[in-house]
């Protein structure tokens, strides 16, 4: 029951999805992501286990014993492409951001991901649009990576065992990007959307969400939009935590769009209000580990039209 000291939060959100004033500011705040590809894989969460777990449960394996494949559209530094390496998958990870792959490459195995590979090199990506082999010691699982838009890929058809999304489906043309999934998937092939999203059923990160301006909050009953060639057969939602410092949680809020687009003067209010937030108001020594509450949307789906 609410009370003086523990009042109730306020309404999560009204938002099926993102919202963007117009297509144009929605290509900006895509395009602000571009430069921050080392801050964005330093500072943004992996995908704890059993959403892994959940995730390549469904996924059909091949009888050859050769590894599953997997495309990871709109892959970004490659957190969750290596994190599916390491489980035994080959992952091509897609892009439109050159920056970003050539971060996903530099990284390679991080925390969460599985330990690197022996020999594992660090090259930086090519011109053009072919897909880069990263070279490794062992034959199998790899990752590659690949320049191009999710909604046309250019990739063959029906060679994917699994397709990913990860915080990025609200990017793309949701019609034109499901029917190239549905293209990409080979039989019994599974789309896998995730989403990390703070966990602002607590009140005390609702605030920081707030403070933070973090966009990407979905209401209770939220459904990614997919195209009817695509049928939801699951959905989870996990909690876990984030142990991060309290300098990295202020500067997480320097990986959200709406900070990174700001004018100087309103981006170092953000900053100041979440210093104060964190170190005033909820007491935390600064420098101090604190478990940042997240919960992970997952969605999994096949190729066949909707009921």
């Amino acid at each position: 029951m609410a009370d003086s000291l523990h009042p109730p939060i306020p309404p999560v959100s009204s938002r099926e999805e993102p919202r963007f004033a117009s297509a144009a500011r929605k290509r900006a705040l895509a395009a602000a992501f571009e430069e921050q590809g080392g801050e964005y894989d330093r500072l943004r969460p992996g995908y704890p286990d059993p959403v892994l777990e959940a995730m390549l449960a469904p996924v059909p394996r091949p009888m050859s014993g050769t590894p599953a494949r997997a495309i990871d559209l709109g892959a970004g530094t490659g957190k969750l492409s290596w994190a599916l390496v390491a489980r035994g998958l080959d992952v091509i990870a897609v892009d439109t951001s050159r920056a970003m792959l050539e971060t996903a490459l530099r990284r390679g195995p991080s925390a969460g991901s599985g330990p690197p590979r022996p020999g594992a090199a660090s090259p930086t990506l090519p011109a053009g649009h072919d897909v880069d082999q990263v070279p490794s010691a062992a034959p199998a699982p790899d990752l590659t990576t690949h320049l191009a838009p999710a909604e046309a890929t250019g990739l063959p058809d029906a060679s994917a065992d699994l397709v990913t999304v990860a915080q990025a489906w609200h990017w793309f043309d949701a019609r034109a990007a499901s029917a190239e999934v549905a293209r990409l998937l080979a039989p019994g092939g599974v789309l896998a959307l995730v989403w990390n999203t703070l966990d602002v059923r607590i009140p005390w990160v609702h605030r920081l969400s707030r403070i933070m301006h973090a966009g990407d909050i979905h209401r209770e009953d939220f459904r990614p939009t997919v195209g009817a060639e695509l049928a939801l057969v699951e959905r989870s939602v996990h909690e876990w935590e984030d142990p991060m410092p309290t300098h990295d949680v202020i500067d997480l809020a320097r990986t959200r769009s709406y900070v990174i687009t700001a004018p100087e003067e309103r981006r170092a209010k953000v900053l100041a209000n979440l210093d104060w937030y964190l170190h005033d108001h909820l007491g935390h020594e600064r420098g101090a580990v604190i478990g940042v509450p997240y919960r992970t949307d997952l969605f999994l789906y096949r190729s066949g039209r909707a009921s």
